[in-house]
């Protein structure tokens, strides 16, 4: 249960006589309504307001949308209170005084904010009618529909016309009756009519019908519910945060799964694998092979050095730390020019963005570039294997493997990997996704370049180890989606 859902049981437990005991010695709510009766006609006939407040409006029993006690009575809002609203605000209008108003930016749920307060002119003969005092119940009538607050202040507000006044004939229900209004609105049973901005009219709100105690219960009932809401809002709050906490979840166990793994504390290590260095010396006879055949340039036999910032964690004694450069074949793709449509029209080779990019094997793209483009764009063909990382903006450390042959954008940058396992590189970008957005945060279009993914570090395990690994993250991280799934 939600602390708003909690909330509402507790209002609704209140209107239907059940937070509460009744008190036999209560003077009945027939009686009350007779007494607000009995003034009504008294400042009727002192011409203080109009006669047509005595005409008053029968609850039907199908509005009687709850069960009562028997000392209860259901009547409408305008039997009980003295209803007027603001003044509109229109341009030219300059006769009478400067007011300072309120509107329904400055009213919210049992709280005013008057630091930007506007002023209007009014009339003198307006002023009685569009002025709200202390214990006046203001109801919006535009904006959020039905928001409601009593004026709590010892100075009086002017109002606009946007802001419903419910005035009681005399002191003692006002507190009560916002809390109905705050439930009715809460349940659904408020609400605007009307297209585009909703409205909620004068006829509608004196028109509702509400549940009314016995005056002392109905103290009995505020007092009661200010003793828990205060509970409420507090479990409301801890609510939330064991929801945010439950819905981040998985993706803390996912990313505690990899940084795990990339530590060499996913899988035991086994004594019989080769050694990380000697997969690194046969990488570097890979490439001083691939050179010779011209198949790659000489620039990725360069190897630079690794400084002790590059250490970011402890790893086992059979794994090396190397750079992301060392163990492949890095570079960036291209746009062929848009405008050229040979480049473009009837094309069947796959080009990437970095949109498509999704943790796992492409098989597809939106795009199709001709090839022709391929040939004169500088695209760079990727073949089936290749691991994919993006670089630019809020894409930055999006992964994926090239599950067929295609090229990508400039935005995108693909490795061939050389000896080592391009699932484990895969995860293992995953596992540093943050430290690379953290890399391309400073400048107006983050990135983080070919340059940097080079020169980043990169933890090598023994390449069985490597296996074991990824053998490991794929049988917990199917596990986690089905967490997500029950969220």
């Amino acid at each position: 249960m939600t602390g708003q859902q909690l909330k509402n049981s507790i209002l609704q437990e209140a209107i239907e006589g059940r937070l509460v005991p009744q008190d036999p010695n209560d003077e009945p709510a027939s009686v009350l309504l007779e007494r607000i009766r009995a003034e009504k006609a008294r400042l009727v006939k002192e011409k203080k307001i109009k006669k047509t407040v005595l005409n008053e409006k029968d609850v039907a029993e199908e509005e009687k949308i709850f069960d009562s006690p028997d000392t209860w009575e259901w009547c409408k809002i305008e039997t009980i209170f003295q209803h007027s609203s603001g003044k509109q605000l229109k341009g030219g209008d300059t006769e009478g005084t400067l007011h300072q108003y309120i509107t329904t930016s400055n009213l919210y749920w049992d709280r005013f904010v008057l630091d930007n307060l506007k002023s209007m002119y009014y009339k003198d003969s307006e002023l009685d009618r569009c002025t709200a005092q202390k214990g006046d119940l203001l109801v919006c009538e535009g904006g959020d529909v039905g928001r409601s607050a009593i004026w709590p202040y010892d100075f009086n507000i002017c109002l606009q016309n946007h802001v419903h006044r419910l005035r009681p004939y005399f002191d003692g229900y006002t507190r009560y009756v916002f809390y109905v209004i705050w439930l009715y609105k809460s349940i659904g049973l408020i609400g605007g009519k009307g297209i585009g901005i909703k409205g909620f009219s004068a006829s509608a709100l004196k028109d509702i019908s509400i549940p009314l105690p016995p005056l002392a219960e109905q103290h009995r009932i505020v007092e009661k519910i200010e003793s828990l809401l205060p509970k409420v809002e507090a479990y409301g709050k801890a609510q939330e945060e064991l929801v945010k906490l439950t819905e981040a979840l998985p993706e803390q166990l996912k990313k505690s799964i990899l940084q795990e793994a990339i530590e060499g504390r996913l899988v035991p290590q086994d004594p019989n694998d080769e050694p990380a260095s000697a997969l690194l010396e046969r990488i570097r006879e890979e490439k001083a092979r691939l050179v010779k055949e011209k198949k790659i340039k000489k620039s990725v036999l360069k190897e630079e050095a690794l400084s002790d910032e590059d250490i970011l964690f402890d790893i086992p004694d059979n794994w090396e730390w190397c750079k992301l450069g060392w163990i492949g074949d890095w570079g960036a793709g291209a746009t062929p020019a848009k405008g050229n449509t040979e480049y473009y029209i009837n094309g069947t080779v796959p080009w990437l963005r970095t949109g498509e990019l999704n943790n796992s094997y492409v098989y597809d793209s939106e795009i199709k570039v001709t090839q022709k483009a391929l040939d004169e764009c500088s695209l760079r063909p990727c073949k089936i294997g290749d691991v994919l990382i993006a670089m630019y903006g809020a894409t930055i450390g999006k992964v994926a493997i090239a599950g067929i042959e295609l090229t990508t954008n400039q935005a995108c940058c693909a490795c061939t990997p050389f000896e080592v396992y391009n699932k484990y590189l895969l995860y293992y970008l995953m596992a540093c996704k943050d430290r690379f957005i953290q890399l391309g945060e400073g400048g107006a279009q983050p990135n983080i370049s070919r340059e940097k993914i080079v020169a980043f570090p990169f933890s090598l395990p023994p390449l069985a180890e490597q296996h074991r690994i990824v053998e490991k993250i794929e049988s917990l991280l199917p596990k986690i989606e089905k967490l997500k799934m029950k969220q």
